[in-house]
């Protein structure tokens, strides 16, 4: 890969002394999506939270865009081009659609209007904009927390297990706008999930975490889905 839109080198982490995330490495390219998959507590989060600097890592190099995060607290990070969508959303709930989206403006156009192209993506946020995040549904609080996401203007896009708890019908809208995201904003995104369907409908690249270590990568053509499933399953 010429330039690594974003690349991890040699990345461990963890809680205390114990180590979670075993030298992790990965590049990714522009516009590239790379799905990462595995279990439950095989490391998925630790490393999207290593990658934010919300768990410091205990050694490896995180760089976007050739600009090392090293040290960094996370708000850095944001404004060095990471955006981050955590597990279970992380709405604020007593806060209106629209005060949400605006929790994630830059502070310099905090009193400005969320920029329209948002509102392309999530037409559906533009209906609720005044509604509390909390009455939303599951899918609608999702693309809430992409949206707050987006409008940091992000070089890349992290979604941790982003179809957790969403009906099928809308991880399919999901997976479009993402790709939609991907195409029209040119975004490296990476994202943590189980679901390989839709990981399949989504994932230019494929790697499968176990113990805190990659156990298998291979391009979307080359994918053998059996191999992932069996990762997988308990």
């Amino acid at each position: 890969m010429e330039h690594a839109m974003f690349s991890v080198a040699g990345l461990d982490a963890g809680y205390g002394q114990s180590k979670v995330i075993n030298g992790l490495s990965l590049d990714v390219g522009q516009q590239e999506i790379v799905a990462v998959m595995g279990r439950n507590g095989m490391g998925k989060t630790t490393f999207f939270k290593t990658l934010m600097g919300i768990i410091p890592s205990m050694s490896g190099v995180v760089k976007v865009d050739g600009q090392s995060l090293d040290g960094m607290e996370s708000f850095n990070r944001v404004r060095n081009g990471i955006a981050y969508v955590p597990q279970g959303r992380m709405i604020f709930s007593n806060m209106t659609v629209l005060e949400n989206i605006q929790t994630g403006l830059p502070p310099a156009v905090r009193n400005n209007k969320v920029p329209d192209d948002i509102y392309a993506l999530f037409p559906v946020l533009y209906d609720m904009r005044s509604r509390k995040g909390g009455n939303l549904s599951g899918g609608q609080q999702q693309q809430l927390a992409i949206a707050r996401a987006l409008v940091t203007n992000p070089k890349v896009l992290l979604l941790d297990e982003p179809t957790e708890g969403i009906q099928p019908s809308i991880i399919k809208d999901i997976a479009k706008t993402l790709k939609e995201i991907r195409n029209t904003k040119g975004l490296t995104i990476i994202v943590s999930e189980q679901v390989l369907s839709f990981t399949m409908e989504i994932a230019d690249r494929f790697c499968v975490i176990e113990k805190g270590r990659f156990v298998y990568q291979d391009v979307r053509s080359n994918v053998d889905e059996s191999v992932i499933s069996k990762y997988l399953s308990v």
